[in-house]
């Protein structure tokens, strides 16, 4: 019987006799040479180095005794110590030394009073003219898609001042009593208001404004309500005439405003309201005990431009009520006549020659009888009733009954 050949093959057998595949030959692995051993001689351990005793501590030196300063050195450092230029030795050895000498300590008191004198407390108010300035820039570079008006520009300007001083305003300060005067006629009078109902006042002053452009007037219940609201819908109205005049047509720069005594263009009341704005922000800052800065001499300018072209009506309608004589002659309207020489000096000033026999007479240098000179600040003041007539700081030159009555018709521009 034959054998069946196994995985492998035939050739090779295993222990039980059975055939099997031949195994392969073995082949030796070489063998290094005598002269490899050399090149590749054994590891040998390296002996671990030897251990370097730590230095020993240091004695740190003792610091020599610092000898105390004369009384003489002492107080000939007091006045760098009040300037705050003394270095930390020396400020804490005049401090120690003013706990014991009442002489020097006295004199310390002196030094650091006259110190406060050399940096007065500056006005934490910004700049007005910044934010001016950064809207400039900023509409250079993109231009709005509605252009505020100029003639509103004032108005948003005084309104957001007055805005920020209200701001961080609290119960104390909205219950302040603020001093409102105004000239009635032939005499000031005053009156106390809070700051809240100064501000409710402004609200209800601004609606005329407000019902030119179409505006809904304010509620009532918003002036009585309380300070914050009365202030929000202040800011709130405010907003809409900004907006409503910015994206009215250009005829509306004409439209009639109803004013008390007058009758006002559109443009010529925004301006008449910065104006108040910003008086009765004055008066709100100073019942406060807190620094506020005039209107950019360029709104400045465009306040006082607007009180001096109400002039004529002023002194015509003091005339029509027996508050003043009766004009020297009467002029046609266009003809030469009296003519009265405004100067307002100071940032936002200028020039005008107004007619003084008529509102609608022609006015010349030529024909000047009278010369008054103002300072801007000085000029708004008086026209806001802060100032009686008689006692405002102005030169003046020729006819004395025009200028006594040019005074008199500005203060009487005022009114609550």
């Amino acid at each position: 019987m034959s054998e069946a050949p196994g995985r492998g093959g035939p050739g090779r057998q295993d222990g039980n006799g059975a055939s099997g595949p031949p195994r392969p030959p073995r082949i030796p692995l070489p063998r290094a040479a005598p002269e490899d051993t050399a090149r590749w001689p054994e590891a040998t351990p390296t002996p671990a180095p030897a251990a370097v005793p730590a230095p020993a501590a240091e004695t740190p030196p003792i610091a020599p005794e610092t000898a105390p300063m004369s009384h003489k050195l002492l107080k000939s450092l007091l006045g760098a110590w009040a300037l705050a230029a003394c270095s930390p030795e020396e400020t804490a050895a005049v401090e120690a030394h003013l706990t014991d000498c009442a002489t020097c300590a006295d004199e310390a008191v002196r030094l650091r009073e006259a110190v406060a004198l050399l940096h007065p407390e500056d006005n934490l108010d910004l700049d007005p003219r910044l934010r001016s300035r950064v809207l400039a820039s900023c509409l250079g570079r993109r231009p709005a898609r509605v252009p505020l008006p100029s003639w509103v520009a004032p108005y948003d300007a005084e309104t957001a001042r007055l805005d920020a001083l209200l701001r961080d305003f609290g119960e104390a300060e909205w219950q302040a009593p603020v001093r409102l005067q105004w000239f009635d006629g032939s005499r000031a009078v005053e009156r106390d208001m809070s700051v809240a109902a100064v501000i409710a006042h402004l609200t209800a002053a601004d609606g005329s404004v407000a019902a030119a452009l179409g505006l809904p007037e304010p509620p009532e219940e918003a002036a009585a309500g309380p300070p914050g609201a009365v202030r929000t819908e202040w800011r709130r109205q405010g907003h809409a005439l900004i907006r409503s005049a910015s994206f009215a047509d250009a005829g509306a720069a004409e439209l009639p405003v109803p004013d008390g005594r007058f009758t006002l263009p559109l443009r010529d009341a925004f301006l008449d309201r910065a104006f108040e704005c910003w008086i009765h922000a004055e008066d709100i800052a100073e019942a406060v005990d807190y620094p506020y800065r005039p209107p950019s001499p360029g709104h400045l300018h465009d306040l006082v431009d607007l009180t001096a072209r109400m002039l004529p009506s002023a002194i015509a309608d003091r005339r029509r009520a027996g508050l003043a004589p009766p004009p020297r002659t009467l002029a046609a309207a266009g003809a030469p006549g009296r003519t009265l020489h405004l100067e307002v000096e100071g940032s936002g000033g200028g020039h005008w020659y107004l007619p003084l026999d008529s509102p609608a007479a022609g006015a010349a240098p030529e024909d000047e009888v009278a010369h008054v000179a103002l300072d801007a600040l000085e000029f708004c003041r008086l026209a806001a009733g802060h100032v009686h007539p008689e006692e405002a700081a102005a030169g003046h030159t020729g006819d004395r009954e025009a200028i006594l009555d040019a005074l008199y018709a500005t203060a009487s521009l005022s009114r609550m």
